[in-house]
């Protein structure tokens, strides 16, 4: 499976269409990383532990979108966008979604 934010492969034309594609994951924030998320805030610094889960949630989205695809009969998903958005009533979750088209190329 390819993936790809640009419209087209180049060099490899795309021969059928089969459709967007989603994949989405939501991950809740844990008190003790927000804890030690504030200190790292306050000293200055990155939040590993933040960039971590970030990173798994992303690549979730990214691998149920491609087997959407796959499912579809795809062999690439072109034209990749994700979207990040804080949900929750305190903001204690995060959302990551990948959408895309599932193509034949």
């Amino acid at each position: 499976m390819f993936s790809t934010t640009t419209n087209n492969v180049e060099g490899r034309p795309v021969s059928e269409y089969l459709g967007i594609v989603t994949g989405e994951v939501i991950v809740g924030a844990n008190l003790f990383r927000d804890l030690f998320a504030s200190i790292t805030d306050i000293v200055g610094g990155r939040s590993g532990k933040y960039e971590d889960v970030l990173a798994r949630a992303r690549k979730e989205a990214i691998a149920e979108m491609e087997a959407e695809a796959t499912r579809l009969g795809g062999n690439a998903v072109i034209g990749v966008d994700l979207d990040y958005e804080v949900l929750g009533q305190n903001g204690s979750m995060l959302m990551v979604s990948a959408s895309g088209t599932a193509v034949v190329v």
